[in-house]
């Protein structure tokens, strides 16, 4: 996959659990777990924006591009 998905760096940098974030933005721990491991084929942009708005960043700091 060339889309790496930074999502736990960036918990961990604004010292929030993943059980509060999926809380907070009303996804299950499950699905957010599929999300952080990238286990997805596509996240939807109403998904991104709750996890941006609730963690103060922007989309590229949970997704990033990786060249092959």
């Amino acid at each position: 996959m060339t889309i790496q998905v930074n999502l736990d760096l960036m918990l961990v940098k604004r010292k929030v659990s993943s059980r509060e974030l999926a809380a907070a933005i009303g996804l299950s721990e499950t699905n957010l777990s599929l999300i952080k491991s990238g286990k997805i084929k596509g996240v939807r942009f109403s998904t991104l924006d709750a996890i941006c708005k609730y963690l103060e960043c922007q989309p590229g700091d949970i997704l990033s591009f990786e060249p092959d």
